[in-house]
């Protein structure tokens, strides 16, 4: 993240200057800037805390405490250069409205770019489906074990889930943002007051005896995957780009940094907290138990730690960030299905209308989500066999190529900065595939 941020001179697209279709609108109070970065900042903070967050210090914490350290380190540089990468490929385009399907097919002609935008959709479908499962899991422990209920049936409560889910999406883009943030704020307090309220519970023995470097690197290598899909965001800057091209014209990929920096600084300070201290409270046991049974690790501490705080709490949070970050997800999710539709079947867009192409979209994502609710799939095998390799490939080496590439994207090359993004997709990818090996 030392890199500096300004960006260099207006970016150019087979020679011609986007700050003629992309000029800035007129200059709005510094207020009204401050007010539309902050909520965008936490929109994308909203978007990444999600279940991969709530699944996190349990495949972290397996891993060892020295490999956490590591990762701890890693993940501030990973998450902001990734996505920083990925935005200046949106904001290279000279058309202010065109979001990541429409910029990879120009960019990269219609074949490349069909595949790319499959690719793009791939990487943040499974995530809608693994929102379904936890958020299913998590109303359940709640019912059963602290409002001693019977577990209703699965197919009925999956349905209501993830149907008021839908619904929220379908009273507008307005106020399913505003809902983002009624859940966000006081999600980080939670957080925070989670991570504080479990202090006295850690068990810093944990740390005794260091790992073999074999073992060490491993455990390092393997837990990268997860990492990378818990503090992804990527589905929401599509249309945050689109967002910053809108307001700021030629700088809008100067001020998307600025954003991103501090959406990442909130992931790291609060997310990395709150993992340490779940895995300091926990010990190797209480993770593993908490995979076993398939529950995000607050609703494993809400049944196991006794404390009223932590057992409404607990699911509160769990609930609130699943929540907030299933509506990111959709948005990215539903572009890529509506833009593999037009690629493919509707190019010009006159044989299905909008209104009928998100309206048949969004029946197909409810039924798949209500689906793979019921059947109940282990959540971190979805997160390590579909997500996370996808969630790799578009999010780290795609703006790589796209910068080696695009002459819109020459300032850009050369950096160091672009060598460790490659290099920790590259390490992504590979560990997912070998963790799929017998």
């Amino acid at each position: 993240m030392a890199e500096h941020d300004h960006d260099p001179t207006t970016a150019r697209t087979g020679g011609s200057s986007t700050a003629t279709a992309t000029s800035a609108p007129a200059p709005a109070s510094d207020h009204a800037n401050r007010r539309f970065e902050t909520n965008w900042a936490i929109s994308l903070f909203g978007t990444a805390v999600g279940a991969g967050v709530l699944f996190l210090p349990i495949n972290a914490g397996l891993g060892g405490l020295w490999p956490l350290l590591v990762v701890t380190v890693l993940i501030g540089p990973m998450t902001y250069l990734s996505h920083r990468a990925l935005s200046r490929f949106v904001c290279a385009s000279p058309v202010p409205g065109e979001d990541i399907t429409g910029v990879a097919r120009k960019a990269f002609g219609e074949g490349l770019g069909r595949v790319i935008t499959v690719v793009y959709f791939l990487a943040i479908y499974p995530i809608v489906l693994i929102y379904g499962v936890g958020i299913t899991n998590t109303v359940d422990s709640l019912l059963v074990n602290q409002f001693h209920l019977a577990s209703p049936p699965r197919w009925l409560l999956s349905g209501l889930l993830v149907g008021l889910l839908m619904l929220v999406m379908f009273t507008g883009q307005r106020i399913m943002l505003m809902v983002t943030q009624w859940l966000v704020y006081p999600l980080i307090l939670i957080l925070l007051g989670v991570t504080l309220f479990l202090i006295p519970s850690w068990d810093l023995s944990v740390f005794q005896g260091v790992p073999a470097p074999g073992e060490f690197l491993m455990s390092v290598w393997l837990v990268i995957p997860v990492l990378v899909f818990a503090f992804n965001h990527s589905p929401a800057i599509s249309q945050f780009s689109v967002a910053m091209k809108h307001e700021y014209g030629s700088r809008a990929s100067e001020r998307a940094s600025v954003v991103l920096k501090r959406s990442t600084l909130l992931l790291v300070v609060f997310t990395m907290g709150f993992v340490w201290s779940c895995v300091l409270a926990l010990g190797p046991h209480g993770l593993q138990a908490a995979k076993d049974q398939n529950l995000p690790v607050l609703s494993y501490l809400a049944n196991e730690h006794g404390s009223p705080f932590i057992a409404y709490l607990g699911p509160a949070v769990a609930l609130a960030a699943i929540a907030s970050s299933f509506f990111g997800h959709y948005m990215g999710a539903a572009e890529g299905a509506t833009g593999i539709v037009r690629s493919m079947v509707d190019r010009d867009g006159t044989k299905i209308s909008d209104k009928a192409l998100r309206t048949a979209v969004a029946v197909f994502i409810f039924v798949t989500t209500w689906f793979v609710a019921i059947a109940n799939p282990s959540i971190l095998s979805l997160i390590e066999s579909l997500a996370g390799p996808v969630i790799a490939v578009i999010l780290y080496l795609m703006p790589m190529y796209a910068i080696r590439r695009l002459p819109a994207l020459e300032p850009y090359r050369g950096k160091i900065s672009n060598v460790f993004v490659t290099v920790a997709g590259i390490v992504a990818v590979s560990g997912i595939v070998y963790g799929l090996l017998p």
